[in-house]
């Protein structure tokens, strides 16, 4: 009898779960494309100015998220705070000098440094050393340091590369740098002589646009001594080389070896303490709320240039108004008495666009346990069309990435719970392990995932029109195709939620690291 008893309350159990899923995807009707366009109208505003990481458009942004998810009823995700606040740095040359021989020269005029590269200081050197085009390609039996002694002395070499020579051609930046007639190629040869610094005689002087002295952001600080490397005019180059060629080419048949010159550069580099953040909210679970199901769009974009703004409309404004239409539903679903099972966490994070720095600092800072995190649905780029997508269900769709990865379970759940309500097409062009977009890297489930969290992440494919441009605006939003998208997600965390056991983590994740 007791046995009966136990099975009984067993199944009356499993039928109450079942149930309590269906119950929480009727909320689904919360998602419409009204209220999607109502938040994207103030994500993508010009107030925002393009949400840069760390700059007040930023902040404001935040600042709206964290008001929703409040006035939506949601708990804070980070203790009372609903934000997980992390430093940023960047560095801003505020001076900079060369003198030859006591001669000054102006910046931008004559020179300008690596803000990279260059770190504190004043350098003075007696003489410099010419090493022509400054070219190392072993391949090619080309030797520009051959018979020179660079250690702990300041290089002189020009741009580019003499006659007969490769040209730097196309390939990205990682074919151009490997490229032995690239600035970066030429450093790291110099650097690997021992020479003290580089100095690249330059085309281009004086420039038409006056050099940015503001580093890019960055997010680990960095205190090591970096390479001394500067640009330098042929005027500077004359005055080093007691010569008085007029351009760069006519530098190159000056004889290679030592010249004696005073010369002395300074360098003043100021690194400024940012603060960036990630808004988080919790829908606290029933009687699995030890576990977690997150929900993450990155609310960042590229911020302004001047009075031109990148609005990031699509980019990922509608990823992040998802997230946040999915949280207006469980909230709805929890003061009707539906809430889930396992808890929700909704996480909009900053940073995404300076290489996943807001999903990187919460995974290596992780405030609930991601052992205990069952998944993380990614959705970045929901609310247009594939420009290059030509099938007949082009305004039925979205790319799913991730679902032949780390868990078994997650194509199931999820082509189930499309059926169930959008009936979308999943397309799976991008888990190719040859997609040469490597789109599985570039969003911020990637940081769950390579801490073996299984990840879904859902995405238009806009890869081409608009992106990256400021003309990724609200008004080309297609707000009822990202609205089918949006409970297309909501309905597959309705099942994640709910079910009886985490997702399995059954497949290796066999990729290189990103």
């Amino acid at each position: 009898m007791k046995k009966l008893i136990w099975i009984l309350s067993l199944l009356i159990s499993v039928v109450s779960f079942a149930q309590k899923g269906k119950e929480l995807t009727k909320f689904s009707t919360v998602i419409t494309a009204e209220a999607l366009k109502e938040k994207l109208s103030v994500i993508a505003s010009a107030e925002m100015e393009g949400r840069e990481t760390a700059s007040p458009g930023q902040k404001r942004a935040a600042a709206y998220i964290e008001s929703e998810f409040k006035r939506m009823g949601l708990q804070p995700g980070n203790g009372d705070s609903y934000q997980q606040t992390y430093p940023v740095y960047q560095d801003n040359l505020t001076a900079k000098a060369i003198f030859v021989n006591g001669a000054s020269f102006e910046w931008d005029k004559d020179f300008t440094f690596s803000l990279q590269t260059i770190s504190n200081g004043k350098w003075d050197y007696s003489n410099v050393v010419f090493a022509g085009y400054g070219i190392v390609d072993d391949a090619k039996g080309v030797n520009d340091y051959a018979g020179l002694d660079v250690k702990g002395k300041l290089v002189v070499i020009l741009e580019g590369t003499s006659e007969g020579m490769p040209t730097m051609g196309q390939g990205g930046n990682r074919a151009f740098n490997a490229n032995p007639a690239s600035p970066m190629a030429k450093m790291r040869a110099a650097n690997t002589k021992g020479a003290a610094g580089l100095l690249i005689v330059s085309a281009g002087f004086p420039r038409k646009t006056p050099t940015e002295t503001k580093g890019n952001m960055y997010l680990k600080k960095n205190d090591a001594t970096g390479f001394l490397m500067a640009n330098i005019s042929t005027s500077i180059a004359n005055a080093l080389l007691g010569k008085s060629g007029a351009s760069v080419s006519a530098l190159g048949s000056i004889a290679k070896g030592d010249y004696n010159v005073d010369v002395t550069l300074v360098a003043t580099k100021k690194t400024d303490n940012l603060e960036s953040s990630n808004v988080i909210a919790i829908l606290p679970g029933t009687d699995k709320k030890d576990e977690y199901l997150f929900l993450t769009g990155h609310y960042d974009h590229l911020g302004k240039r001047g009075n031109v703004i990148w609005y990031g409309a699509d980019d990922d404004g509608s990823g992040t108004v998802g997230v946040m239409q999915m949280a207006e539903a469980f909230a709805a679903a929890a003061k009707k008495g539906k809430s889930p099972r396992r808890t929700i966490v909704f996480m909009t994070v900053s940073g995404e666009e300076k290489g996943l720095w807001g999903s990187q600092y919460y995974s290596e800072h992780p405030i609930f346990p991601l052992e205990k995190t069952t998944a993380d649905l990614n959705t970045d780029m929901i609310g247009r069309v594939d420009t290059e997508r030509t099938t007949a269900d082009s305004l039925n769709y979205i790319y799913v990435i991730g679902h032949d990865k780390l868990s078994s379970d997650l194509p199931i759940i999820n082509e189930a719970a499309n059926k169930k309500s959008s009936n979308i097409t999943l397309d799976y062009k991008y888990d190719d392990p040859n997609d040469k977009n490597m789109i599985y890297y570039r969003s911020d489930h990637y940081n769950f995932a390579r801490k073996g969290v299984p990840v879904l992440f859902f995405y238009d494919g806009m890869l081409l029109a608009d992106y990256h441009k400021p003309t990724d605006t609200i008004e080309k939003i297609n707000f009822e195709l990202m609205q089918k998208r949006t409970v297309m997600v909501y309905h597959t965390a309705c099942e994640i939620a709910n079910r009886d056991e985490m997702l399995k983590r059954d497949i290796p994740l066999n990729m290189p690291a990103r």
